[in-house]
């Protein structure tokens, strides 16, 4: 594991979280086409008890549909097999988010009904679906909704104690900031590894073996296209999961050496085998390298306009109202020549969106919207870029390349933030762990 990490998003804004601890999964009709889910368990399996924790019960049932969700958020066959492979670290994992709840129970920790609704409506935002599409689609694969409500709240609240706990610590001293400048700088001209994990505990040295096969399921599906944030967010047991496993980018120093190792041996794009590190496993794939200090960007600060549909799209059978978007789309074309136009525009759409999503780095944004933006000049706009649910257009106020090869002091800041909550989780767990009455039975 790294022993540096970046700020984890619940540090700064809280139900943010949800929006990557759950990852997208793949339209429910593709996934029919590949395989049938077997029938859930029997209403009287479900009910059997597999463990107790602190008096509380963790059924079949829990365990069922928690591997059903992980296996058909991370692509892997919904055979028996692989749910029977799945079973012992999906109890384990499920032991460990009790722990979590019953702590943020005791501590008065409460999660709105609102703020998991949120991060719902925006993990069906991401991929595409109308309100109620996730729950339609985890019916048709035999998952309950209330599975993935669970375990929503459990990272909301854990992350709202882990909130609490760091900020009792007070903010970071100047000298800190500093001594973290310095170390960054005194590695200026070194490589620096864009890397993300995940991390498969091991608390007891006879689940060795267990995490070990774990970890190989998990590298056999990543290894076969499985999206690495996706299984990340699910079975990663660091904060890290909770951005897909990404540390951001982290020099040889702050990793631990056995993955050092590897990372500097691994191509951009390669998944690791599982490497032992204290207290578990890790996996880890190598997204890019750089040098220290050196990090071009193209910032850039843009408008943007939706123009709202007033049902789905049917791109076959587009309806009066949504040509009559497109219509509007073209004729802003020509008519929007500032940022000032561009946000008079969405504010006549009546979009209900900010226009202004502040500083984008051009770098961070995946295709095709990347190529799009990299041939805009400032002055310029998009045209009509529609999806499902309405016509999205972007204007280019304005566009720099920088060196963010150093980083600044607010990023300085929520990177001894990330090290000081990672730290706190990690004690805390152990404690739970240490002072927990757990019967699992067979």
């Amino acid at each position: 594991m790294t022993q540096s990490r970046n700020l984890p998003s619940f540090l700064l804004c809280g139900t943010a979280v949800a929006a990557l601890a759950l990852a997208p999964m793949a339209p429910a009709d593709a996934q029919a086409q590949v395989r049938q889910p077997p029938p859930p368990s029997t209403s009287g399996d479900a009910m059997r008890i597999v463990a107790v924790v602190n008096g509380d019960v963790i059924s079949r049932g829990d365990v069922e549909n928690r591997r059903r969700l992980f296996a058909l958020s991370s692509g892997l066959p919904v055979t028996n097999d692989v749910l029977d492979r799945l079973t012992p670290q999906v109890t384990r994992q499920l032991i460990d988010e009790r722990l979590r709840l019953q702590e943020t129970q005791r501590k008065h920790v409460v999660v709105q009904d609102k703020q998991v609704a949120d991060a719902i409506g925006e993990i069906e935002s991401r991929n595409g679906m109308p309100k109620g599409g996730l729950s339609r689609q985890l019916a048709a694969s035999s998952v309950s909704t209330r599975t993935l409500i669970d375990q929503i709240r459990a990272q909301l609240a854990w992350s709202q104690l882990l909130r609490q706990a760091v900020g009792m610590q007070g903010p970071p001293s100047d000298a800190d900031i500093a001594d973290q400048e310095a170390q960054i700088k005194a590695q200026v001209g070194q490589p620096e590894y864009r890397v993300s994990e995940i991390f498969t505990p091991v608390s007891n040295p006879a689940q060795d073996d267990e995490a070990k096969r774990f970890a190989d399921t998990i590298i056999t599906q990543l290894r076969a296209g499985a999206p690495f944030p996706v299984v990340a967010a699910e079975f990663s047991q660091s904060q890290t999961a909770l951005q897909g496993g990404d540390l951001g980018w982290v020099q040889g120093n702050q990793m631990d050496p056995a993955v050092l190792r590897v990372v500097r041996e691994m191509p951009p794009g390669a998944i690791s085998n599982p490497i032992k590190v204290a207290g578990g496993y890790s996996i880890v794939t190598l997204r890019a390298k750089r040098e220290v200090g050196h990090d071009p960007a193209t910032i850039m600060h843009v408008r943007q306009i939706y123009l709202p549909f007033t049902q789905p799209l049917d791109p076959q059978a587009p309806t009066p109202q949504q040509i009559s978007q497109l219509d509007v789309g073209k004729r802003l074309q020509t008519s929007v020549k500032s940022c000032e136009d561009a946000e008079a525009a969405n504010k006549a759409a009546n979009s209900g969106r900010n226009p202004d999503p502040g500083e984008i780095r051009l770098e961070a944004i995946s295709e095709p919207l990347h190529g799009i933006l990299a041939k805009l000049s400032p002055g310029q706009i998009t045209q009509p870029l529609p999806d499902r649910d309405g016509i999205t257009m972007v204007f280019m106020c304005s566009r720099e390349t920088q060196n963010r090869g150093i980083p600044s002091k607010d990023e300085l800041v929520d990177k001894i933030l990330g090290e000081r909550a990672e730290l706190t989780s990690r004690q805390m767990m152990r404690d739970l762990q240490r002072r927990a009455v757990i019967d699992q039975r067979s």
